[in-house]
């Protein structure tokens, strides 16, 4: 107990050491101290000759004593320390150090930090040594010599005891070993410099990457390397050929081997050997990934690396957001107690006793905890609700009873004054940085004020439903970024549905590199129902697609997948590709079914059935969520759902199987249930100004050519006009056609909300119409002009003209 107890104060006291205003101060102080010494050992250089005897007992001294190095006296000290007594030319590496971390810990990245420190210490060492034995103290150039007072001293004492022989021969030594231990192509090197000795004398012949090598048409492309396709390899691809018969050869443009008189090589398959009628052979080793290398050296490629064509891409910065701090938001104690005893007096006016009571303080709710005495009912206190709202004159009362796994009853009171809980706090939360879900979500903070972050690979779709005006949009923002802040481009894509409008418009901006649509697609950001419908069927072909990459990949989901193909273990060539992420936005989801019904709701229940596996996961938004809007099919396969305030109590057992929804208190109090549990969260905040500085910075980097294109989709149910046969005609196309000539509006709307039929439907009998001359072509956003102005023209067409093949 002692020992947590010392280890809580440790952590107490070196807690700042974790905060990013320190660790940002102490980077840009390393970075201008690292540049200060450089000063310090370039003056040195000309002024050693005066600042070599400058000593700590004189740097702080009066003005009156000078030096004149360009550093000063503090300068003059250190250069004096590093150079004359310590390593000599050597010291001027070790700044470098200090350089590199201080652009780590103001988040640039330049180089492995550890491994680069550990070999510039080794190596200041070592090249100390090594310049006081070639040079000596250099009559006493700046100092000590060349290697410093350290390098002199070892070099000396190597040579007293090994003589300048024994010394030469173990300065070798130690430097074969600090090249063969800092560079890992070291060893790598030397073998192939070994190797090309031995191949010499038996009259090898190296054919390196600068002669452009095909397969043949009798070749299999798969054992060629599929470097070219998933990017650039640092070293060079090398054939060897042994040269076993005489005369000249070579290998052609075309990677056949040929002789003088053209004759083309031949292949071994079952040996793996090509040998032409000259001789010469080359043995080839097919690796599991099908490229193809040298059988006596092996080359191990690097992993293929997504992010390789936006390198220079920068995670959105946590200085974009900002912290909005509420003025004397927090819970008095007055606020407390007298909730408190308002809660006890009115269970006692129906003699209901309490054993205890614990308040827990939340940024919009403070949680009282009761366990009443042994005896009392729950279901007692349960009908009290409104007695206790009423009581504590407040709104959004909600009793939990009893709290799961904790035996003891729950009242949620909300506090006067709530707290906003800004976006900025939860992504930059330890909970959230340190995440390693594959597409983490911050959502907001819970009633014990923890940070609440999901993955939504595991949940795997997401449904939210919420009055106008209380957070729901808000919430859809939030979602957004934190996956922004988390993932490259290369690694999601996100497919926005907007029949509004106008909520999602800001992120027109990152269309080239995180949005995805269809290949004809205008506009990165879907509104017509028209097109919502080619691209869920769109994401079904995709769906369809990626299932069959898993299945030749022999993986089950995309996580797999995807690290299977960056270790190079999937062939390009084949078809095989990286699969990002795809997230699917749909907001106002009743709308949609308004208008087009089931033919979104089919494409839509088939994603939310097999998308997950494939990395394709939607979330959902809505203001009603009726029983005829959120559907059986849909409820089942979206285990996740989050519920801002709702109007009823109805609303709120459709979206979570439960009352509770209609008690809350609006603008970003929500819950979120998660299977059987029930949590409540106030929902992060964030702004538009924030949206709109976080788009920005993304689309003012390099970006993709075009945005990532879903699959062509073509609705193969749609009737061309030129071969329309009067047979197949719809059972509803007479009746659409008075229909259409009585309002004199050529709408597929009408026709749907008339007949209650689908979009698809609707389409085909204004297509019918079109081709007989009732209404006119297509005209955009516009109803079409309908040609016939009267009933009894319309009968007279269908009735009267024999020639008419719509005749009755």
């Amino acid at each position: 107990m002692a020992k947590k107890k010392r280890n809580r104060k440790r952590k107490k006291y070196f807690s700042f050491l974790s905060d990013e205003r320190f660790k940002l101060t102490l980077g840009i102080f390393l970075v201008l101290f690292s540049l200060y010494l450089y000063l310090a050992f370039i003056s040195y250089f000309f002024t050693w000759k005066t600042d070599q005897s400058f000593e700590w007992s004189r740097v702080f001294s009066g003005p009156e004593v000078m030096v004149d190095n360009w550093a000063g006296k503090f300068g003059a000290f250190l250069a004096n320390k590093f150079i004359n007594h310590w390593f000599g030319i050597a010291s001027a590496v070790l700044p470098f150090i200090l350089l590199i971390t201080g652009l780590r810990l103001i988040n640039i990245r330049t180089m492995p930090l550890g491994k680069t420190t550990r070999i510039l210490l080794v190596g200041t060492i070592l090249l100390s040594i090594i310049l006081s034995f070639m040079f000596g103290d250099a009559g006493g150039f700046l100092g000590s010599g060349p290697g410093g007072g350290h390098g002199y001293f070892l070099s000396e004492w190597f040579s007293s005891i090994l003589g300048k022989v024994g010394t030469i021969f173990l300065l070798s030594i130690l430097i074969l070993a600090f090249a063969l231990f800092s560079f890992d192509s070291t060893l790598e090197k030397i073998l192939s410099l070994i190797k090309k000795g031995e191949t010499s004398a038996g009259e090898d012949t190296w054919i390196t990457d600068q002669d452009e090598i095909t397969p043949n048409e009798g070749e299999d492309e798969g054992e060629m390397d599929d470097e070219a396709d998933v990017g650039k390899t640092d070293e060079s691809l090398r054939f060897k050929t042994r040269r076993t018969g005489f005369g000249d050869s070579g290998i052609g443009e075309d990677g056949t081997g040929t002789d003088e008189t053209g004759t083309d090589e031949t292949r071994n398959d079952e040996t793996g050997k090509v040998q032409d009628d000259n001789g010469i052979e080359m043995t080839v080793e097919k690796k599991q990934n099908g490229e193809m290398v040298d059988s006596n050296t092996a080359l191990e490629l690097e992993d293929y690396d997504p992010t390789l064509d936006l390198s220079n891409y920068r995670l959105p910065s946590i200085e974009l957001l900002e912290e909005y701090k509420s003025v004397d938001t927090t819970v008095s104690n007055e606020e407390l107690i007298s909730n408190k005893n308002r809660i006890v007096e009115t269970l006692g006016n129906y003699k209901i006793q309490i054993d205890k009571i614990k308040a827990t303080i939340g940024p919009t709710v403070t949680l009282y905890e009761i366990v009443p005495a042994p005896g009392i009912r729950i279901s007692k206190i349960k009908n009290l609700e409104d007695d206790i709202a009423l009581s504590l004159s407040a709104l959004g009362i909600r009793i939990i009873a009893p709290i799961p796994g904790r035996g003891t009853i729950g009242i949620e009171v909300p506090n006067r004054k709530p707290e906003i809980v800004s976006m900025r706090s939860i992504i930059a939360s330890k909970k959230f940085q340190e995440s390693k879900f594959e597409l983490a979500i911050g959502l907001g903070k819970t009633i014990s004020n923890e940070t609440y972050v999901v993955e939504l690979t595991k949940m795997p779709h997401l449904l939210i439903a919420g009055a106008t005006g209380q957070g729901k949009s808000v919430g859809l923002n939030a979602i957004i970024a934190s996956l922004l802040y988390k993932k490259h481009p290369a690694q999601l894509k996100f497919v926005m549905i907007d029949p509004k409008k106008v909520e999602l418009t800001l992120y027109n901006h990152i269309e080239k590199h995180f949005l995805a649509k269809l290949p004809d697609s205008e506009e990165p950001i879907i509104n017509d129902t028209q097109e919502v419908i080619r691209t869920l069927n769109s994401l079904t072909i995709e769906m369809d697609d990626r299932y069959n990459l898993l299945k030749s990949g022999k993986v089950r989901i995309i996580k797999e997948y995807n690290e299977k193909f960056i270790a190079r273990k999937l062939n390009p060539r084949e078809g095989h590709r990286y699969l990002p992420y795809i997230v699917v936005i749909v907001d106002e989801f009743a709308d949609l079914i308004m208008t087009a019904g089931r033919e979104i709701e089919m494409p839509l229940a088939r994603l939310a059935q097999l998308a997950r596996a494939v990395g394709i996961h939607l979330i959902i938004a809505t203001q009603r969520p009726s029983t005829n809007i959120i559907t059986g099919s849909i409820k089942a396969n979206f285990p996740v759902r989050i519920a801002f305030k709702l109007t009823s109590m109805m609303d709120s057992r459709t979206i979570l199987d439960s009352p509770g929804a209609n008690q809350l208190v609006g603008r970003g109090d929500m819950l979120i249930s998660v299977g059987s549990d029930m949590v409540r969260l106030q929902c992060a905040f964030i702004d538009i100004s924030e949206i709109e500085r976080i788009t920005e910075h993304i689309s003012a980097q390099q970006s993709y050519p075009e945005a990532h294109l879903l699959p062509e989709y073509i609705d193969e149910s749609k009737t061309d006009l030129n071969g329309f046969n009067p047979d197949d005609k719809d059972d509803l196309f007479e009746k659409a056609a008075r229909l259409v000539v009585e309002f004199q509006q050529g709408s597929t709307s009408l026709i749907q909300r008339k007949f209650s039929i689908g979009y698809n439907r609707a389409g085909r009998i204004i297509d019918q119409l079109e081709s007989v001359g009732i209404v006119g072509p297509y005209e955009g956003s516009k109803a079409r002009q309908v040609l016939i102005k009267d009933l009894i023209s319309l009968e007279r067409l269908l009735d009267n003209d024999p020639e008419n093949p719509l005749s009755i």
